[in-house]
């Protein structure tokens, strides 16, 4: 395997919006038309907007393929292949020719993009040929896309969010997107209703809030709180159909399995609970209140009062 196979394929990993996923790296580390501060991948080294070319589709074809081989082998697959690259994907000028080139493999095609280039027809074009999109929108006010993002001084937000808009409106696969919450930033109310109204305006077929869970790369950024988290689910949840945490925690399947324990810890990792609610799973896993209990003298559970109720959810970063 070349060094091209292994800086291209990764994974899978497990990914609680794709099951898992193969990862498929096709920009160089790290070129992006952001730098944003809450980055786990390090600084942005070449900050650009034009696309250009990184490496062929063959190139990525020969590494899917032979990453594939490998863990087929083992008895592993995989559910997505996700462009998830060191920098944007959307700055590659063949990710079309290489989503159509990994179609071969039967597998679903998603890309995570920032989606700043998004104002561009070309970039449009190739993104609709992937299955899923995820896209970022951490902010709608100037301000606070600049602190947070920190894009490349040509870009501008609202040709950024028309183009986002464009996209939306024409794409036939699954739309989902993230918003990294920064405290102190981007989780004020006013802010975090005018996030979640675009993102209506748009229809995701989930929006998720997400937290930074891995060293960022400005020092001092940090995700609210757990009050903070449950104000920002009830905005989002107020204007959007269905809206998860993306907070670090490996969760399974939501339904009631009849493990009590099992079943509270992975809901309230991707919904905070109203108490009704989680009184109403405990008697469905025939449960009593002494489990919710021990959740919040173990630490795992944490009880915030919003909006005159008490809601339940798993601390950030444990």
């Amino acid at each position: 395997m070349n060094h091209f196979e292994h800086h291209i394929a990764f994974g899978p990993i497990p990914s609680r919006r794709l099951g898992r996923s193969l990862g498929v790296n096709n920009i160089t580390a790290k070129v992006c038309s952001y730098a944003c501060r809450y980055c786990q991948v390090g600084p942005t080294t070449e900050q650009r907007i034009e696309p250009r070319l990184f490496f062929t589709p063959e190139q990525i074809r020969a590494s899917i393929a032979a990453h594939l081989q490998q863990i087929q082998a083992d008895g592993q697959g995989a559910d997505y292949l996700s462009f998830v690259p060191d920098g944007e994907p959307t700055l590659d000028s063949r990710l079309g020719e290489s989503i159509e080139a990994l179609r071969e493999f039967g597998i679903p095609i998603a890309v995570f993009t920032n989606a700043t280039l998004l104002w561009r027809e070309d970039v449009r074009a190739r993104l609709r040929l992937a299955n899923l999109v995820s896209v970022k929108v951490d902010s709608v006010d100037e301000a606070a896309w600049r602190k947070i993002n920190r894009p490349h001084r040509d870009l501008e937000l609202g040709v950024i969010l028309q183009g986002i808009r464009e996209f939306a409106a024409g794409y036939k696969g699954t739309l989902i997107s993230e918003t990294m919450l920064v405290a102190g930033i981007n989780d004020a109310p006013e802010g975090l209703i005018a996030t979640a109204e675009f993102l209506a305006g748009i229809t995701p077929r989930i929006a998720y809030l997400a937290v930074p869970v891995r060293p960022p790369t400005v020092e001092g950024t940090y995700g609210p709180d757990e009050a903070g988290l449950v104000r920002a689910h009830q905005l989002f949840s107020a204007k959007l159909p269905k809206v998860e945490l993306l907070t670090g925690h490996e969760v399974g399947n939501f339904a009631h399995t009849g493990n009590a324990r099992e079943d509270l810890l992975a809901i309230t990792a991707v919904h905070p609970m109203r108490e009704a609610a989680v009184r109403y799973l405990l008697a469905e896993d025939h449960a009593d209140w002494s489990l919710i209990e021990t959740l919040l003298a173990e630490g795992a559970l944490r009880a915030v009062e919003y909006g005159g109720e008490r809601f339940y959810l798993r601390p950030v970063g444990c």
